[in-house]
């Protein structure tokens, strides 16, 4: 008996890209710059979870919705199967490794995140959480644990200068993905 041939699809013209980080190392505003600069659709994840109902409840504590995974994967297959995306959370294992062409993580000074967080109006607990998880690299571990090592970018993200400098190495990414993917 012949192997079933299953179709594959085409690949992918422009990328899908992560930006991910500690809540406070600028993911959303670089997401944002990235996406402006070379033509990809930004998704941000958290307002996704909020408007499309993707959790199982909310966290007074920690002031946060209780994530439902499968919801939010569910909810984002059919929008990464094309590339051309740019996603931003604070988390990454949850995503398939086959969405990403390139996983960018963000980290930034204790001081920075923490000044960050609190002129957001965090809760003195989930501030210092989050300055903990970046004290242990807490999402960097996770993307080596779930992505190939050369798809990781680890970019510090302190200043300004900073973001425009990542933003100008991710573009110089997508543009040779760009190029090395037409057809």
């Amino acid at each position: 008996m012949a192997a079933e041939v299953v179709p594959t699809s085409p690949p992918r013209r422009s990328p899908n890209i992560l930006v991910t980080g500690t809540p406070g190392t600028g993911k959303t505003t670089t997401a944002e710059m990235i996406a402006l600069a070379v033509g990809l659709e930004m998704v941000t994840v958290g307002d996704l979870i909020k408007e499309r109902g993707l959790h199982d409840g909310y966290n007074e504590e920690f002031d946060t919705y209780w994530l439902n995974e499968d919801k939010v994967v569910d909810e984002m297959e059919s929008m990464m199967a094309h590339g051309g995306m740019c996603i931003d959370f604070h988390t990454c294992g949850l995503f398939p490794e086959r969405w990403f062409d390139l996983v960018v993580v963000l980290r930034a000074g204790t001081d920075k995140i923490y000044d960050r967080l609190e002129g957001r109006g965090y809760k003195p607990n989930k501030v210092q959480e989050n300055v903990e998880c970046e004290i242990m690299q807490v999402v960097l571990d996770e993307a080596r644990e779930s992505y190939k090592a050369e798809v990781i970018m680890e970019l510090e993200s302190n200043t300004v200068d900073d973001m425009e400098a990542n933003v100008e190495k991710v573009a110089a990414f997508v543009n040779q993905f760009k190029k090395a993917h037409e057809q």
